[in-house]
């Protein structure tokens, strides 16, 4: 199911009734935000003559039914009940909830070039691979709701000899119902704006020159990012959560394993990276494994990833129980004690307490290599709450402005590993958080920040990064609230050292290089939690 449309955004459950009895049939399908628990949702399904309304719990970690299966994003969940092998749903009489047709919010238009909720970066994917230039397809924007884009493959101008590219060309949509380009010609649907300009090429401001000649159909959209590998069966075990997998794209894989185990080489874990164009080892960009937190079974392959990855800063964003539930088995020793985990030895040196979270060093080290044992920190942040989210971002902040120091206090160490329970919500929302904050910190404080378009980054690297509404608003809370404390550092440094400061040429805090004192404010606007709305 790769079109979302049976999310309604703007509903009320008696709307919900109303529309199902109206418009659906037996089996007919629809969600939306739960009115009673802010950043739940609810499944509304007709059964007959009636309609059973089914809360869909939104923890920050993954979305589920109550005791049921969990799932990265909201898309995930409703895929898998309405999917042929998919789970059904059963009261708690144990009558089933059949998921049978998806009742959608309308779409602008039911052209076939229209694919609604689809990235940019799906967008291009889609293109470059089944199209030619001048193919396109009209999809929802991202970055600014309500409003579409317009994405064409074209040719750059006087280069045929090279590969074509992807053109993103942003379509308003007026208050008075219209659609234009540019604040040019209003047209009063989307079908007469894209007939026209099949008509009449358009021309960017680069020359080149836009031709809409061949659709891209919607039935062409697929799975873009495959997770076969965490559905293998000898890989099922290793997963927390048996529906929160790695994309097999960006998967870290075990390679000093042995070849002839099924399954030796898998984690479930992925890289993220802020610039995935970027070589690594090359340029400015940061790279994290986002983790789950560790059964007692995949702990052995847990300390192999660190070794393997030269990692020497883990972030862990929770406590091994919560609320009575495991989140993740005691993976390090106590301390002064040593542990052995498969070919890996773990000892742990010291631990102290800080504001909110502690500190641990550990070793580690392969007696079989011969080597001198590695020093590894280990930041296990107890201040995020059950559920939500912090009540302030300093804490957080301050958190991260540590474990940078640590990562950068040791040279040539490789990716940071941060992990929760799922590695989904809480892990996805501090790697946003990092990324963003290093970009303002290399570039200064009047650099242009997409915090949509990071979160978006993330996901495509690990599905349901950043799981809530919350989560989502916490970023923007934390990245307010660094600005506003850099602003107040650089008023209160003397002038000369100000100057220094503004130049980029010292620093008074290691680790942050603040730029002008101005600031903008984080661009775009939220879109829906959890990636799949």
């Amino acid at each position: 199911m790769t079109s979302r449309r049976w999310f309604h955004p703007n509903i009320s459950g008696v709307e919900a009734e109303r529309l199902l009895l109206s418009r659906g049939q037996h089996g007919s399908f629809l969600a939306r935000p739960s009115k009673s628990c802010p950043g739940a949702f609810t499944l509304s399904v007709r059964r007959h003559d009636e309609v059973t309304h089914i809360k869909i719990q939104n923890t920050g970690d993954y979305y589920g039914l109550y005791g049921g299966e969990k799932f990265a994003t909201l898309a995930e969940l409703v895929q898998h009940h309405t999917g042929q092998h998919g789970g059904l749903l059963r009261e708690r009489s144990g009558a089933p909830v059949e998921l049978r047709h998806p009742l959608g919010c309308r779409d602008p238009t039911s052209e076939r070039w229209y694919h609604g909720h689809l990235s940019g970066q799906e967008a291009e994917q889609l293109l470059m691979e089944k199209g030619h230039p001048g193919t396109f397809l009209v999809r929802e924007s991202r970055s600014k709701p309500g409003d579409f884009v317009l994405s064409v493959l074209t040719q750059p101008l006087d280069k045929a000899d090279r590969r074509p590219q992807v053109t993103h060309i942003m379509i308003r949509f007026q208050p008075d119902g219209t659609y234009d380009v540019g604040g040019g010609e209003r047209f009063d649907t989307l079908r007469d704006l894209v007939e026209c300009c099949k008509k009449d090429p358009m021309v960017e401001k680069s020359g080149v020159v836009v031709h809409l000649k061949q659709m891209l159909q919607q039935q062409e959209c697929q799975l873009l990012y495959p997770r076969k590998e965490g559905q293998r069966l000898e890989n099922k075990a290793k997963n927390r959560y048996k529906n929160i997998l790695p994309f097999d794209t960006t998967r870290v894989t075990l390679h000093d394993v042995d070849d002839s185990v099924p399954g030796a080489n898998y984690i479930n874990a992925n890289y993220i990276r802020s610039d995935p164009e970027e070589k690594p080892g090359h340029g400015q960009g940061k790279v994290y494994i986002a983790t789950q937190g560790c059964l007692q079974t995949t702990v052995a392959a847990f300390w192999a990833m660190v070794h393997q990855e030269n990692t020497r800063v883990i972030v862990m964003a929770t406590r091994e129980v919560e609320r009575g539930r495991n989140k993740c088995f005691r993976y390090w020793p106590e301390l002064h004690g040593r542990q052995e985990h498969g070919r890996v030895c773990v000892c742990n040196l010291a631990e102290y307490q800080a504001q909110g979270y502690c500190v641990r060093e550990l070793q580690v080290w392969r007696p079989d290599q011969g080597e001198p044992p590695r020093t590894v920190k280990h930041y296990q942040y107890f201040s995020w709450p059950d559920h939500g989210v912090p009540a302030e971002p300093a804490g957080v902040l301050d958190f991260l402005d540590q474990v940078n120091r640590a990562q950068s206090s040791m040279p040539g160490a490789g990716p940071m590993v941060v992990h929760c329970s799922a590695g989904i919500g809480r892990t996805g929302t501090i790697i946003v958080i990092d990324i963003l904050v290093d970009i303002i910190r290399r570039q200064g404080l009047d650099c242009d920040i997409d915090v949509p378009k990071t979160i978006q980054l993330v996901r495509r690297q690990r599905s349901g990064m950043v799981q809530t509404e919350a989560q989502y608003k916490f970023v923007y809370l934390a990245l307010q609230r660094y600005i506003q404390d850099e602003q107040l550092r650089l008023r209160e440094q003397p002038p000369e050292e100000h100057d220094h400061l503004n130049a980029g040429l010292a620093s008074a805090d290691p680790g942050r290089s603040p730029g002008p004192a101005s600031s903008r404010a984080p661009a775009a606007t939220p879109e829906g939690p959890g990636g799949g709305v």
